[in-house]
């Protein structure tokens, strides 16, 4: 059966776009502005702070993993520390050195497909940390030390090797937050996680054309057609036809981004009986008809 992450990560084209190390000793705070982007950092020596609005100040220890959606955060040596912009420190390059290495931090930013970004960041949290002590997080900690080796062994292939790393610490980091058992009981994630809904979402991504009924994927998750709709809408945020109807047409949108992309045969294949059913769902969703959005 389809794994609906994976799904949802090859088809909106996410991929680890630049990979930055932060150096730094001694006092130092900085601080960095929301993007419509997935960014993750992660701590390999020393202490650092990691600071979001509306959350406790983390602190982070070597092999701790933080995941940052669409916010502002800052990363310091100490949370009350005076705030300077990050972004001149890597102007040029992808190294920030502050006063020494006492504090070495990696950090990645995930990017996707134009128009993609929605779905996922939609449903996931501004803020999901990943401790070294979380019961699932050895892969990551296995695989920072990976990446730490490779940038300091500076070998031929190091930048595709590093690439392809980075790519999988994401991965293996969202798999150890999902897996964070009783303090992760909403969101996506969550629902993937859970024995019932996981089913239900699963087999949506594993046939999207299907005309699902509400009554149709209850049953899959074994659970009555009230319970499963309100446990669907307060885990996933939404009613599970709308996720059926959202996930279909932002699959439509990647689709006509190809280059031989076919509006009809696109429309088909995600279980629209007609071309007009398809430009009208389409149109409803996107402010535009899918032969506009094709071009673009």
């Amino acid at each position: 059966m389809t794994d609906p992450l994976s799904d949802v990560l090859m088809a909106l084209g996410a991929n680890v776009t630049r990979r930055t190390r932060l150096e730094a000793a001694g006092q130092w705070a900085l601080s960095f502005p929301a993007f419509d982007r997935l960014k993750f950092v992660a701590l390999l020596k020393g202490t650092a702070w990691l600071i979001v609005p509306r959350q406790e100040p983390q602190l982070l220890r070597p092999g701790d993993v933080c995941l940052i959606g669409r916010t502002t955060y800052a990363v310091a040596s100490h949370p009350n520390m005076p705030l300077r912009d990050g972004r001149p420190f890597y102007d040029g390059c992808d190294v920030a050195h502050l006063n020494g290495n006492d504090t070495i931090a990696l950090g990645g930013t995930v990017t996707f497909s134009p128009g993609n970004t929605d779905f996922l960041l939609d449903m996931l949290p501004d803020f999901f940390p990943v401790p070294r002590s979380s019961p699932a997080s050895e892969a990551v900690s296995t695989i920072l030390t990976l990446l730490n080796n490779e940038v300091d062994r500076g070998a031929m292939g190091s930048q595709i090797v590093s690439a392809r790393l980075a790519d999988v610490l994401l991965v293996e980091a969202i798999r150890a937050y999902a897996e964070g058992g009783e303090r992760l009981r909403t969101g996506w994630l969550g629902a993937l996680s859970d024995p019932r809904l996981g089913c239900a979402l699963r087999a949506v991504h594993e046939n999207i054309a299907r005309p699902w009924t509400v009554a149709q994927l209850a049953s899959v998750a074994g659970m009555s057609r009230a319970a499963f709709s309100a446990a669907f809408a307060r885990q996933v945020g939404q009613p599970p036809l709308s996720y059926v109807r959202t996930w279909r047409l932002t699959l439509a949108r990647a689709a006509l981004r190809r280059a031989d992309a076919d509006i009809a045969s696109i429309g088909r294949e995600l279980g629209y009986t007609s071309h007009s059913a398809f430009t009208y769902a389409f149109r409803r969703a996107f402010g535009a008809a899918p032969k506009v959005m094709a071009r673009t």
